[in-house]
């Protein structure tokens, strides 16, 4: 028998059509919640093209900086409704849009604090693994400057991940997977 060596790796494919749509969808919390906030934004790739068939997801804390997450040491959230995570297919124009309430500061384990942010994942055709990065909110300045990931980044580094705010109150988020203006991705 002759070797042929392993097999290549996949990139994510069909599987993500097939399995990681989430019947829950984008909504974190319901439409009519007090307090709620859309942040929405585009995929794109390497030259700048949309990303029609990629899957965003958001995993975050709710406005007292806790997780929905039995170990969560300070306790469970008291939000009802809130689910603190949401997925969303980009469309064919790569677009994506969630409705949410913006997190509360985390403990960073260290006596500081982590500035409010939104963890995001991102899954894509050509990736053989998601990305990682975060969504940090434009009118956290002080809390974002003082961040232990945001102090390691450079600041035009750090201006990518802060969304930005729209004349109606919603936010935007634009994620580039590669080249001019890549959106930072953390190891994990």
């Amino acid at each position: 028998m002759t070797d042929v060596g392993p097999t290549p790796s996949q990139t994510v494919g069909p599987y993500l059509s097939l399995v990681l749509p989430w019947p829950d969808g984008p909504d974190v919390v319901a439409p009519a919640t007090p307090g709620a906030v859309t942040i929405s934004g585009r995929l794109t790739d390497g030259a700048g093209e949309p990303v029609p068939d990629g899957l965003i997801e958001i995993w975050q804390a709710d406005p007292d900086g806790r997780f929905d997450h039995p170990d969560d040491p300070r306790g469970a959230h008291s939000y009802p409704g809130f689910r603190g995570f949401g997925r969303c297919p980009t469309d064919e124009h790569g677009q994506f849009a969630f409705r949410t309430l913006k997190p509360g500061a985390l403990p960073d384990g260290g006596g500081g604090a982590e500035a409010p942010h939104l963890n995001v994942s991102v899954f894509a055709r050509g990736l053989l693994h998601r990305v990682v990065t975060r969504i940090y909110f434009p009118d956290e300045t002080a809390a974002n400057a003082v961040d232990p990931a945001m102090r390691e980044l450079s600041a035009d580094a750090a201006e990518l991940l802060t969304a930005t705010e729209r004349p109606d109150g919603s936010l935007r988020f634009d994620i580039r997977l590669q080249g001019d203006d890549e959106t930072p991705f953390f190891e994990i």
